[in-house]
């Protein structure tokens, strides 16, 4: 080839114009995906132009080293978000500072990281635009000083960057504009060191923004460049090239990372550093070569960069300086994009590709990785560039929707709707048109699985935009909806992205993910660091022993000869030397392989393992691959001093392919290690692993505590800003949304439309005369425009009809249906499970879903119109329908809908020029309002997208950060393990950590799985010691592409190529799983020699069928399914189904059975057929997922079966082996052999089943109990022949009843344990010989039957049950013996006699009352006992209507019941009253009956009507009402004559604008004609028919009487003379209907009472019932239900008037039992009795208190107040009375403890006796009258306080200061009265009845208050 040299030329990164395809902004020098690498490049071109010579490499940080740091940070530095002009790095808001105390960052940390992830936004405030931010307060800055950059200097970099980028004070660091020398060159020391940092490239990019923009680099640091030449002290200036150096090194930094924003002032300083240089030289200071080559190199770039500046062509920092390669000059792999490039997808240009050597040497590591790169890449990108080529081709194809692509998947009309925060950063929700993909099924399809890669366009591939799939939900899928993570260049491009974009969308099947990673790391990967190149590329066969055994490799084999435990504690045996250690490379010292074991080739692969630094064990199926690795990882970690050489400590990395492999590997390696282990993998199924995955261990406290500080801050820092930026992206976002969820209400609009159009748009179409009858201020002018409005589909809508229940109620069937059958894993979720590192799993949505939804409710609420999703009203008139005047036909609602979805949908906007032409909008025609609507709603949008932009960047950045924060957590966790078990996904994912943690062994099990690429990119440097485990003629890797695969050698794994290549390998002879029969299907078609290990030859033989081995043919067609590239078959589905169902008759257990099929779509098809009811516990897999599985008994489908003899996979020697190689005991398979035969390989085997009888269309069961008898099964109906699993004979087992066993033959239950005879009992279960009634396999009961029998102790015969003893029976004779009373015993003579006679008889009650009592509840009577009278009450109530209640219920007359007759009188709404007679009638509860032309009123009858605001419909040609509906019309009635025919032909007999009556003169004579008013029969008479009840008038006649007034006094509404139906709806009659409705409606008012009444009312009650002290006191429960009341809202006057009513008599209640207290122990408790009396009959619900209720109620609280007041006085004066006064008094006592009824007569009698008691019963209950008592206190003359009484209530005086000095004893009852020291004894007390004092005169209140009441007095 030609060798051109390579130039420098520069490119605009533009997406839009780059022609060379999409290329990624990756912090250069290192363009990993972009089309070409630039800085880098252009450094690598000029060291080869003439003149220049190649650096040397002894600079402190050389260039290539910083171009391979940049190379392992990933991807691109810039990516689009250096905020554009590079202002993302400005320091973030509210940044926390260092200068907080170490503890508290430490509990904060441990606070947020444990209880719940740092981006949790659950109290997140409404998002603002950004001028709208909330106050904060100024922070306090930690200033960074001299001291803490030098202790920085001693760090690793990487905790040097963070913690620069954590802190607020490096901004204020680099602010100042002088400094001294020494702390410039500090602080450049510490940036470059930083920099040098390779896992840390966001806090990079931070740190060099923060740089770029400061006084430090556009002041300082030129002003100390030029200091350099006057310098005069030669000490300084020698150390000055260091610090140039340091410089240079920074400015080639920057100007990688920001070419743009940063070259004017690199430029500066570069352009002034070559004069510090040659003065420098000049004055004998040594300058490095080094040192001017890197200036040489910066000034190039940047003077290529000035150039380009001057071009227009860098405007932004997503510029890459590029390096064209050669004509014939391949393009390096490492400076490939990774993605698809422009010039791949639309000139098919093809990559230059080298096959994979597999049968000798590469020439070099270079091209090895080369080969393998470009072949990888190949590999996904092939399927897209081709598709998308042909999709170009068929762009103008009309059924390109219909029509299918073998490489991709399309999805038409693809909306961005809006970004959304994940815990990886920003992906987007993105909706695609599901009408296509109506028949996928979501749970099963690969579609749009996790890390899949989709290609997005709107231009036909003219630009694009790459993302992958962040997050598949079924649901979401379902409607369209998948989250994606666009990648970094296409970031930068979806600034300009709007919702209404359409795109096309493209998928690749690939998982991209993992070929991203492994693409990316072999780019890292330098040539001298791949390990094992002698035997991995050059091929040499000889290997070496590892590295580590050159120290020499002493081992202690013990813990494997015993008990996994041994390990263990071997391990924690420091010493580890309590048995002799073996020189490991002397095969001769090793233990027996009996000790240790293993078998011969197990053993000879540990030994081959341990002493070879690349070793590969073969193993074929069931040969122990895993239990020799286990052997392998056991001895290694028990001898971990061999190879853990250094102090530093390196795990082990145990890499597989399938979580399910790591699984299983780690739990064994768990047995003899318990700790220091670490899973990275998808989400493990192991309780015990999964305390070892990164999640677990990074949630430990110990973890967080150990935790570095730096670490923590820089958390807690990023946490912040995390949470700041997506509290303000959110409602951004949910805005996005709604636009695209219906019309947006036109205020919303209104900065966007001109004002023009706005004021066209609300006046309205002036000039329709409709719009003037429809147009209302509630409505959306929008929805009107745009035609969405009343018009089209209100009027005449007819009801809405029932939902459609039906369709509801079948889906609920199908899910109970699904729910019914066993559980497969849907192969989508497995697929997934692979996929996803458990790390990174989406964890469900961190914000509560209702909270979410509520909120996105509101929002929608609020901007919406008209809504399309299910929680809108879905129509125009939203409001008006949700309150019934408004109702839309269900199948109307849904054409509006999917017409605003359709136009919504549409991508035809007005252009800005054509709106402005637009003078009024209303003048357009629909397509055009639509498209002006959505030119307006393109630019909401806009300026919507715009407002989050900045926070999506910030939170973007973020996010990365916290992705390198827990990478170092992460980096700290393995450092600390001994074994780090990785899935092969996972390894490609951490392969930059797996490089600094450096495994030194890597054991690789099913390696012959694994890519190769995927192999070499999990290996570090470090690795001495590389075990591959696996078998290459099982499964091999997958590839994409099947020319790859075959003709390019890709899926040979590297295991594969090794043993290939002749590199020694040892392969595993013996095979512990299979019995022969099975294993000679492997041998020798498979595998040359596999021998049996002695365990399998011991096998049991399947039971049920001849053969341990069968395979049936058959050649019933396959069917394909339609999504999803699979197939089934039906006629295999049920016969394996039936197979099953038999071995489960077989007693086998369902865990032995496996079913295994070669297509999903037959997965599937099975799964239907097996309830969970049968089959719970039977296993059903896919062949590809069941490697490394086994099972008793296997059942394989092979499914394909077709007249064109496609096998497809199933012809792949790898796939058959797995299928062939799963089962133990016994394995059945079903296929179509004779189109199978074909294929070589099956040929054989199948030749091999023929002569061993193993092959036939039959398969022939045996009968477990009929050994001869033999059924032939070839279909699944043949299976009814052996319906119980035995054979169709009866099973004729005698069972231990002796009936004989009625199922057919059956193998299981053989002993019948659990057998049910179902036949009558023929037990004989007493010495009479009955038999026992039960069904057989019941317990028999004792003997039921009766017979007769003597009773020992009444000598009666019974019939007694034969099984009773005669003395147990209870005899049911009567009892002849007589009772006390004289009546005879009612109980039978076997039982006690009864205590009390239920005999009735005729007694006379207390109340006076005769009627039938239970004779033994007489004797209650004479003890004073209740006994309910029965007697209708009978008395006349208030209403006139007799009492129904009875005289207990009525309390014998106190208390009424409620009359229940009907009241029937008529309300003021012409109802009949419909309540019972209360007095006063509650308002009407009936629906009310008052409409009009638009809507009816539902309220309840007695509420008020809401007037309808709607314009009033009643208009004519001659005259038209402009009122409102409910307003007098303002317009006289029409007399011209109708001029309408009616449907019979003949002249309408109304009025112009009115309803035509439907009588017509002609053909209803006689009833038109009938004289009612007097003027029908007159030949021009015209009539109104009346809307309520149809009949008809003539017009004058009627029109006299609803205008006449008469004498009516009540308000009422006019009613139709004929049949009295009130007049509601009329519109000639409008005027008179509605002013009678208005009185009705102020009477309404009245009873109902305003607003403004009951809220002053219900205030004055609860002042009032707060003044009730007593009432809160004695009766709080009482208390707080009135309370209650009163808080209450809507409370009518009827409510108040009835609280008032119980205030007042539960306030009487409360006094009267405050008054109990002065009446004697004895009669307090009587009166108590009739006092809860009244409170329980008070307590009853009741709406309001009739009449009679309060009479009754008055009567008896006035009764109890005077027996309370006599009891009183009685008590205080007993001792004094005499006969005649005690007469009196008891005389008094009758009347008022009567239980009848207190009359008026009896109040007067007892007022008369009382007066006459009155001077010798005195009132005050002192003892004497109240003139007396005057008297004395007056005599005495001492001021209030003075007067005391003792214990019995004997008053006496305390003189003086009124304070107690002294003990006494009471005259009257002896007790002590007084007390000392101004304290009275504790048993007396103030007798305020004396002289009304509230307190005594000595006391603390009388004193404080200085008597209050005398001062006051005296004033």
């Amino acid at each position: 080839m030609e060798d051109r040299r390579p130039h420098l030329e520069a490119r605009p990164r533009n997406f839009h114009t780059n022609h060379r395809g999409p290329v990624d902004g990756e912090l250069p020098p290192r363009a990993r995906n972009q089309a070409n690498n630039p800085p880098a490049n252009a450094v690598r071109g000029g060291a080869n132009h003439p003149g220049r010579h190649p650096r040397t490499n002894n600079h402190p940080v050389p260039y290539r080293q910083r171009e391979e740091r940049f190379r392992a940070m990933g991807r691109n530095p810039h990516q689009g978000r250096r905020n554009q002009e590079g202002h993302a790095s400005e320091e973030a808001r509210g940044q926390r500072h260092n200068q907080e105390n170490d503890t508290r960052h430490r509990n904060g940390n441990q606070e947020a990281r444990n209880h719940r992830p740092p981006w949790s936004n659950e109290n997140f405030q409404q998002w603002r635009t950004p001028h709208q931010k909330a106050e904060e307060p100024p922070q306090q800055v930690k200033k960074l000083g001299y001291k803490f950059l030098e202790s920085l200097l001693q760090k690793d970099p990487s905790e040097v960057v963070i913690t620069l980028a954590t802190s607020s004070g490096l901004k204020e660091l680099l602010s100042h504009t002088s400094m001294k020398s020494s702390f410039l060159e500090l602080i450049c020391q510490v940036l470059r060191k930083a920099c040098s940092s390779k896992m840390d490239r966001q806090s990079i990019l931070h740190v060099l923004g923060i740089l770029k923009n400061s006084k430090f680099l556009k002041v300082c640091l030129p002003t100390y460049v030029v200091g350099m030449i006057t310098e005069p002290i030669p000490d300084v200036r020698s150390q000055y090239p260091e610090h140039i150096s340091n410089i240079i090194s920074l400015l080639q930094d920057l100007v990688s990372v920001f070419p743009a924003s940063s070259v004017q002032e690199t430029s500066m300083l570069i352009s002034l550093l070559p004069a510090s240089l040659n003065a420098l030289r000049a004055s004998g200071v040594d300058i490095e070569e080094e040192t001017e080559k890197n200036l040489e190199k910066v000034q190039t770039i940047i003077e290529h960069l000035q150039e380009k500046r001057r071009e227009g062509t860098l405007r932004v920092d997503t510029y890459t300086l590029v390096q064209p390669e050669s004509e014939n000059h391949v393009e390096s792999y490492r400076t490939m994009p990774i993605y698809p490039t422009y010039n791949e997808v639309h000139l098919d240009e093809r990559p230059f590709l080298r096959p994979n050597i597999i049968s000798g040497k590469y020439d070099s590591t270079a091209i090895y990785l080369d080969t393998h790169f470009r072949l990888l890449r190949e590999d996904f990108v092939r399927p897209l560039r081709e598709g998308i080529l042909e999709l170009l081709q068929s762009f103008e194809d009309q059924g390109l929707r219909k029509r299918k692509f073998d490489d991709i998947r399309i999805y038409f009309d693809t909306r961005i709707i809006s970004p959304m925060c994940s815990s990886s950063g920003i992906v987007y929700k993105v909706q695609f048109d599901t009408k296509p993909l109506k028949f996928v099924r979501w749970q099963n399809s690969k579609r749009l699985l996790y890390g899949s890669l989709v290609c997005m366009s709107k231009d036909n591939f003219e630009t694009f935009l790459f993302a992958t799939v962040s997050n598949r939900e079924h649901e979401d899928l379902c409607q369209g909806i998948v989250q994606l993570c666009f990648n970094e260049q296409s970031q930068q491009l979806l600034a300009d992205v709007q919702p209404s974009d359409s795109f096309l969308m493209v998928e690749t099947t690939a998982y991209f993910e993992a070929y991203r990673h492994v693409l990316e790391g072999l780019q890292e990967i330098q040539e001298e660091d791949v390990p094992f190149q002698r035997n991995i590329v050059e091929c040499d066969s000889h290997v070496e022993e590892p590295r580590y055994l050159l120290m020499g490799g002493r081992y202690d084999f013990t813990p494997l000869i015993e008990s996994p435990s041994a390990t263990e504690e071997s391990l924690r045996n420091a010493e580890g030397l309590r048995h002799p250690r073996i020189n490991v490379l002397d095969l001769s010292q090793w233990p027996s392989k009996e000790a240790l074991k293993l078998d011969d080739s197990q053993m000879e692969a540990l030994q081959f393992a341990l002493t070879r630094e690349l070793a590969i064990i073969q193993g074929p199926p069931g040969t122990g691959k895993t239990y020799v690795g286990l052997k392998i990882v056991q001895a290694l970690l028990t001898n971990k001093s061999v190879w853990q050489i250094s102090p530093q400590n390196f795990p082990i990395l145990v890499v597989c392919y399938t979580n399910h492999a790591l699984d299983q590997f780690l739990e064994g390696i768990y047995k003899c290690q318990k700790t220091s282990i670490v899973r990275v993998g998808g989400r493990s199924n192991s309780e015990i692993l999964k305390q070892f995955t990164l999640r677990e261990l990074r949630n430990k406290r110990e973890f967080r505590r150990n935790l570095p500080m730096h670490l923590r801050r820089a958390y807690m820092s990023i946490v912040t800003q995390m949470k700041e930026s997506e509290q303000e992206l959110h409602e951004g976002a949910q805005t996005l949304e709604c636009t695209m969820r219906g019309v947006l209400r036109e205020q919303f609009l209104e900065k966007y439309i001109s004002p023009q159009h706005w004021k066209s748009l609300m006046s309205g179409p002036m000039q329709d005369s409709e719009w003037v009858y429809h147009q209302h201020w509630k409505h959306s002018m929008m929805l009107e425009w745009l035609g969405l409005g009343i018009g089209p589909f209100t009027q005449n809508a007819p009801p809405a009809g029932p939902e459609n229940t039906a369709q509801v109620e079948g889906e609920e069937e199908e899910g109970e249906e699904e729910g019914s059958l066993i559980e497969i894993a849907e192969e989508a979720d497995l697929i997934q499970a692979d996929r996803v590192i458990e790390e990174e799993e989406v964890v469900k949505p961190r914000r509560r879903k209702k909270e979410e939804n509520g909120a996105d409710q509101e929002l929608a609420k609020m901007l919406l119109a008209m809504r399309l999703d299910h929680y809108g009203s879905g129509t125009a008139a939203g409001q008006e329908q949700a309150t019934g005047e408004w109702k839309i036909q269900r199948k109307q609602k849904k054409k509006m809908k999917n017409k605003v979805k359709d136009e919504l949908r549409k991508l035809n906007t007005m252009t800005e020029a054509e709106a402005k032409e637009i003078q009024d909008v209303w003048q357009l025609d629909l397509n055009s309002r639509w498209q002006l609507y959505r030119l307006w709603l393109k630019m909401y949008q806009a300026d919507t997208r715009r407002k989050i932009l900045n926070h999506e960047r910030q939170y973007r950045t973020s996010a990365e950060r916290m992705a390198e924060l827990r990478l170092q957590e992460d980096l700290h966790i393995l450092k600390d393990a001994q074994v780090v078990g990785m899935t092969t996904t996972g390894a490609a994912k951490y392969r930059q950590i797996l490089q600094k943690v450096e495994p030194q062994i890597v054991i690789v099990e099913e390696a012959a799985e694994v890519l190769e690429a995927h192999t070499i990119a999990t290996l570090s440097k470090a690795c001495q010691h590389l075990i591959l485990i696996g078998d290459h003629q099982q499964l091999r890797p997958s590839a994409n592409v099947y020319d790859l695969a075959k003709n390019f050698n890709l899926e040979v794994s590297l295991f594969e190529r090794l043993v290939k290549v002749n590199i020694p390998f040892v392969r595993l002879n013996y095979q512990h799983r299979m019995r022969p029969e099975i294993a000679r299907l492997l041998t020798p078609h498979i595998y040359q020699d596999l021998e049996n290990h002695p365990s399998v030859l011991k096998y049991e033989q399947i039971k049920g069928v001849s053969s341990n081995l069968f395979f049936i043919e058959h050649n019933f067609p396959e069917q394909e399914i339609q999504e999803g590239k699979s197939h089934q078959n039906q006629h295999e589905a049920h016969f394996v189904v039936e197979l099953c169902r038999y071995f489960l008759c077989q007693e086998y257990l369902p865990s032995q059975i496996t079913i295994l099929t070669t297509y999903t779509g037959q997965l599937f098809c099975l799964r239907k057929l097996m309830p969970a009811k049968t089959f719970a516990g039977v296993k059903v897999h896919v062949v590809d997922k069941y490697q490394g599985e086994e099972n008793d008994i296997i059942l394989l489908s092979l499914v394909r079966s077709n007249q064109e003899g496609k096998v497809g996979f199933l012809q792949i020697p790898n796939r058959i082996c797995v299928a062939l190689s799963r089962a133990k005991k016994g394995m059945y398979c079903i296929g179509n052999m004779q189109m199978l035969a074909k294929v070589p390989l099956w040929s054989r085997i199948i030749h091999t089943l023929r002569e061993n009888n193993q092959i036939g269309h039959t398969l022939r069961l045996c009968c477990q109990n009929h050994p001869d008898t033999h059924t032939l099964v070839s279909k699944a109906s043949d299976f009814q022949k052996v319906p119980e699993g035995g054979c169709s004979l009866p099973c004729e087992f005698r069972l231990g009843c002796g009936h004989v066993c009625t199922r057919a033959c059956h193998p299981y239950d053989s002993s019948h344990k659990e057998f049910q005879c179902m036949k009558p009992c023929q037990k004989v279960i007493c010495q009479d010989g009955h038999r026992c009634p039960s069904v057989c396999f019941e317990e028999c009961q004792p003997c039921q039957v009766k017979v007769p029998k003597t009773i020992p102790r009444c000598g009666h015969e019974q019939m007694v049950p034969c099984s009773m003893p005669a003395s147990d029976f209870c005899c049911q004779e009567p009892c002849p013996k007589v009772l006390r009373c004289g009546h005879n015993c009612s109980n039978p003579c076997g039982e006690d006699c009864v205590r009390l006679c239920s005999r009735m008889v005729i007694m006379k009650l207390k109340c006076g009352h005769s009627q039938p009592v239970e004779c033994g509840k007489a004797e209650d009577l004479a003890y004073g006992l209740p006994v309910k009278c029965t007697t209708k009450c009978g008395a006349i109530l208030d209403c006139g209507h007799p009492c129904p209640g009875s005289c207990h219920s009525c309390f014998e007359g106190r208390f009424h019941e409620r009359c229940q007759q009907p009241c029937k009188r008529p309300l003021i709404c012409s109802h009949m009253c419909q309540e019972p007679c209360t007095g006063e009638c509650p308002p009407c509860q009936r629906t009310c009956q008052n409409r009009c032309v638009h809507s009816q009123c539902k309220k309840k009858c007695g509420e008020l009507c809401s007037p309808c605001v709607e314009p009033c419909v009643w208009r004519c040609r001659h005259y038209q009402c402009t009122k409102l509906c409910s307003e007098p019309c303002n317009r006289p009635p029409c007399y011209v004559p109708c001029t309408k025919l009616l449907a019979c032909g003949h002249p309408c007999i109304g009025l112009c604008g009115e309803p035509c009556p439907k009588k017509c003169r002609v053909c209803h004579v006689d009833e038109v004609t009938q004289i009612f008013f007097g003027s029908e029969d007159e030949p021009d008479a015209r009539f109104v028919q009346l809307e309520d009840c149809s009949h008809i008038f003539e017009v004058q006649a009627l029109d006299r009487y609803m205008n006449e007034q008469g004498d009516e006094i009540a308000i009422k509404l006019k009613v139709c003379p004929i049949c009295q139906v009130p007049i509601r709806k009329n519109l000639r009659y409008g005027t008179s209907v509605k002013r009678r409705l208005e009185e009705i409606e102020i009477i309404k008012e009245k009873i109902q009472g305003s607003a403004g009444e009951i809220t002053i009312s219900q205030d004055r009650l609860k002042a009032l019932l707060e003044r009730k002290s007593l009432l809160h006191q004695l009766l709080p429960k009482d208390f707080l239900m009135l309370k209650e009341k009163l808080a209450q809202k809507n409370l009518s006057v009827k409510d108040l008037g009835l609280v008032e009513n119980y205030i007042s008599l539960y306030d009487h209640l409360a006094n009267l039992l405050e008054s109990l207290k002065k009446v004697s122990l004895l009669d307090q408790q009587r009166v108590k009795t009739r006092l809860d009396q009244v409170h329980d009959w008070l307590a009853r619900k009741r709406l309001s208190f009739t009449s009679q209720e309060l009479s009754d109620l008055q009567s008896e609280i006035q009764r109890l107040t005077y027996l309370v007041n006599l009891l009183t006085r009685w008590k205080m004066a007993r001792e004094k009375v005499t006969g005649r006064i005690l007469a009196e008094v008891i005389s008094i006592r009758d009347i008022l403890e009567k239980t009848c009824k207190f009359t008026r007569e009896d109040e007067q009698l007892v007022q008369k006796k009382m007066e006459a008691l009155k001077a010798t019963l005195p009132c005050s209950g002192l003892g004497i009258s109240e003139e007396e008592r005057v008297q004395i206190v007056k005599a005495m003359g001492y001021p209030r306080g003075h007067w005391f009484k003792c214990p019995n209530g004997h008053i006496y005086v305390i003189s003086e200061c009124g304070g107690a000095m002294e003990r006494g004893i009471c005259p009257d009852c002896k007790e002590v009265i007084g007390g000392t020291s101004h304290t009275l004894e504790r048993s007396n007390q103030l007798a305020s009845e004396m002289d009304g004092a509230q307190h005594p005169a000595w006391s603390d209140t009388a004193n404080n208050l200085m008597n209050f009441e005398e001062i006051h007095r005296m004033m």
